[in-house]
């Protein structure tokens, strides 16, 4: 056993963060208890051991696999970790790794226990699963509820108590739409004390135009959807019907297994719908490059990996591309596996790079396929602009006719005048042709149309590409899934994208189920059953509550892939409806809540604190769907990535009330997001994202602090205070704390902050001068008044307090 003397099996320090919250503790328990594989030591050889002695048997060290039974001695494994001989031990000291006691003894008990493998937990089927009895008469008989306290009571824990009303409904209305209630509806929950009061109020929201948009927001993360190609020019793309259909798609709560099979292969029912033509162009939201900067081979080959990867990681929580250049370090995806997946996306009707820089169809963001959906006003004037431009180009060919029978005949006085006529008509021929090919030129340019996806009737051959090079095709494979998945079902002669969409939703696919709820629990808790929601591989982290993760997704499968039902069940569980407040010692047994002992606490994303901010202030405009709009930012912030021929290179706001529409309709340019997003964390969207990392810097504060819109908004609202002349300023100020943050300031507050617009007064009633200039900035949204105009020391006093409230932990932050 001497090759297991330098093998590369050197174990972490610790093991991945969520398994250590729960396993750590249980390696101190009995030596009877038994051992997880796939939960405690799947992790630690994932981690450490797989890279070199997993499945990739191209580089496997030493002919050493540890990632299935029976390949090695792992007594003498056990022997190396716990040795004293430097030549030894196990990790390697020159690894600058170690392990603790409690790893050492939690696979020294897994040893002598029989080292039992077992297969990776998320490869199986969800298990059939009974939500457990839970002894006591007064606990929860809901579903969820009793999965999570069976859990809580093995660690001594119970639920915690609900949160107070307030917290609930602002809760719940941010979770389910982005954006807060408003004070009437606070109201009008609080004063239903009927036992359906909370069931009525999440139905009403499930309703809501805005959970869609809310929704789609997530969606577009993961499937990267964008409003520019990325890569070098970084050109205009559009493809905002596609955001729209999400939005409806969400909203009519379309089935998640035909919202799945749209988007894979919409293209190609036997008769697509319009719909369904739009889905597809969820196959062309990958990056672009323009003509002239690779081969396009090169260019070919990255887009097709770009469509595996994508769908890899938003439907089956895998990373497939890991496998482009040799077979998964760590899954059981060869690299013959990757490219009989590739052999679905390689037949393209299209081609691998944009066009020229000329053109409508460059103009319009657009590259052949597209659809486009003009209304039916636009169709028919479109139609009379082409009759008219028809008419013109044929009298213009008469007229060419006519000169050039005439200039074959003898020339006369008379045919002379005849042809300085004719040159005269022909002249206001052409310049009416002009005319006519700008106007429909300008309304093309305005009827919407998205990129979507087409087949190539010819299949074009796949090939494993060696070492993962464009130009080195190896063998020929052809359409297929991986092994160790259920194998497709398909009773054509060549397996089409279709046959894999159905596949993707198939019941025996043990991911795509277990996949989307995961990640619809991650929206409303802040973070997923598993945690690491985009790797449901070995690498990922094991699921908080398996148990209860199989039973949510064999009864979203049975609902027929009900997406409001399962939100709907999720919101009215008592987990769900937790306080955030707890006592110190659940914070530092459990302090990233994965016992779900409290409510979940984070801070919001940056589009929902924007449209919060709008929101309260009544500036927000609710216009559903269309293109994209450019809300006000730095100026010449664009030339920094934009190279000469980028288009559009100057980023030019929009006018009016387009600029105050919701964040899921902003300009996404992937060379540079709107960095009011940005700073929150949002991502490029250059590759999919299943979750958003959340941080805390210094730029976040200026940007709430100093964005012009913020401003803009808190004047507003302090505008709309100002002309309650019947309240005192205490009302007022109640009024603002209850519409900003959902609560009721206490006495205390509510005092600190009638003395703080006192001081606010003193200050610009000493200092007209800054008190002008700040009014200099409101927005015209603040006109015309009802009552009479409020002095200008006022306004800024009165803004610079509902900016302060607006700044608020509470309003900014998941409670």
């Amino acid at each position: 056993m001497d090759f297991l003397m330098r093998v590369c099996c050197c174990f972490l320090l610790t093991v991945l963060t969520g398994v250590a919250w729960c396993d750590l503790a249980e390696s101190a328990d009995s030596e009877e208890q038994t051992v997880s594989f796939n939960h405690q030591i799947r992790p630690i050889l994932s981690d450490t051991c797989f890279f070199c002695h997993g499945p990739d048997e191209e580089d496997r060290q030493a002919d050493v696999r540890l990632d299935v039974a029976g390949q090695v001695d792992l007594t003498e494994l056990v022997s190396r970790i716990t040795s004293d001989d430097p030549e030894m031990l196990m990790p390697p000291p020159d690894s600058n790794k170690s392990l603790s006691p409690d790893q050492i003894a939690l696979l020294t008990r897994w040893v002598k226990s029989g080292a039992r493998y077992e297969k990776h937990w998320s490869f199986s089927p969800p298990a059939e699963v009974t939500p457990p009895q839970i002894a006591g008469g007064d606990e929860s008989k809901d579903e969820i509820d009793r999965f999570v306290i069976a859990k809580l009571r093995e660690r001594g824990f119970t639920l915690n108590d609900a949160a107070d009303q307030r917290t609930l409904i602002r809760r719940v209305t941010m979770d389910l739409t982005g954006l807060p209630p408003t004070r009437s509806q606070i109201q009008a929950f609080l004063n239903d004390t009927s036992p359906q009061a909370y069931e009525h109020l999440v139905d009403r929201l499930l309703e809501s135009p805005h959970y869609g948009e809310h929704m789609a927001r997530y969606w577009l993360d993961l499937v990267r959807f964008a409003d520019t190609n990325g890569l070098h020019h970084d050109h205009y793309r559009e493809m905002t019907p596609y955001r729209d259909w999400v939005i409806r798609a969400f909203n009519e709560n379309l089935p998640f297994d035909d919202f799945t099979v749209a988007q894979i292969a919409g293209d190609l029912y036997e008769q697509p719908t319009t719909d369904q033509l739009v889905a597809s162009g969820f196959n062309r939201l990958h990056l672009i490059i323009d003509r002239g900067t690779a081969l396009p081979e090169e260019s070919f080959m990255r887009n097709v990996v770009d469509r595996v990867s994508a769908v890899g990681t938003a439907f089956l929580g895998l990373t497939l591309e890991c496998a482009v250049c040799h077979d998964h370090k760590y899954d059981p995806i060869t690299q013959r596996d990757f490219y009989q997946f590739y052999a679905f996306f390689n037949n393209f009707d299209g081609e691998p790079e944009t066009g020229g820089r000329r053109g409508l169809d460059f103009k319009r963001g657009l590259q052949p396929p597209y659809l486009e959906l003009p209304s039916q006003s636009q169709t028919e004037e479109l139609s009379r602009l082409n009759q008219q431009i028809a008419g013109v180009q044929s009298s213009l060919k008469k007229l060419e006719r006519k000169q050039k029978s005439n200039k074959q005949a003898e020339q006369t006085a008379a045919s002379e005048e005849q042809d300085r006529a004719a040159e005269e008509t022909k002249k206001q021929l052409s310049d009416q042709l002009t005319g006519l090919q700008a106007s429909r030129d300008r309304l093309i340019e305005s009827i919407p149309a998205t990129l979507i996806m087409k087949e190539r009737a010819e299949v074009r051959p796949a090939h494993i590409l060696v070492r993962g090079n464009y130009d080195q095709p190896g063998e020929v494979v052809t359409r297929d899934t991986p092994g160790f998945l259920p194998p497709m079902k398909s009773d054509q002669p060549t397996k089409t994208r279709m046959d894999l969409a159905k596949w993707l939703v198939d019941p025996d696919n043990p991911l795509t189920a277990r996949v989307a709820v995961n990640r619809f629990w991650q929206q409303l808790f802040g973070v997923g059953i598993v945690k690491t929601s985009e790797d449901f591989g070995a690498q990922g982290e094991p699921p908080s509550h398996p148990e209860l993760l199989d039973y949510l997704t064999n009864r979203f499968v049975d609902s027929g892939w009900d997406v409001k039902a399962l939100m709907r069940q999720i919101v009215l569980s008592q987990t769900y409806r937790q306080s955030s407040a707890a006592p110190q010692e659940r914070f530092i047994a459990d302090p990233q809540n994965r016992l779900l002992a409290r409510g979940s606490r984070y801070r919001y994303d940056a589009e929902v604190i924007r449209d919060q901010v709008l929101a309260v202030s009544g500036l927000l405009n609710p216009t559903l769907y269309g293109k994209s709009v450019k809300p006000p930012q730095p100026e010449g912030l664009w030339k920094i990535v934009a190279m000469p021929y980028s288009y559009p290179r100057v980023f030019e706001p929009d006018q009016g009330d387009k600029i105050y529409r919701r964040s899921v309709y902003s300009f996404w340019k992937r060379g540079l997001p709107p960095p009011q997003m940005t700073i929150f964390d949002a991502p490029t969207r250059e590759s999919c994202s299943a979750r958003r990392e959340r941080t805390n810097t210094p730029l976040q504060a200026l940007v709430l602090m100093n964005e012009q819109q913020y401003f803009v908004a808190a004047m507003t609202l302090a505008y709309q205070l100002l002309q309650q002349t019947e309240s005192s300023d205490r009302q007022r100020i109640e009024i603002a704390y209850e519409t900003i943050t959902s609560k009721v300031p206490s006495e205390n507050a509510l005092n600190r902050m009638v003395d703080a617009l006192q001081q606010f007064r003193t200050v610009y009633r000493d200092n007209p001068n800054a008190a002008q200039t700040m009014i200099a900035q409101r927005g015209p949204a603040m006109l015309p008044a009802d009552g009479p105009e409020p002095k200008n020391t006022d306004l800024a006093a009165m803004t610079m307090l509902v900016h302060s409230l607006l700044n608020l932990d509470a309003a900014k932050t998941r409670e």
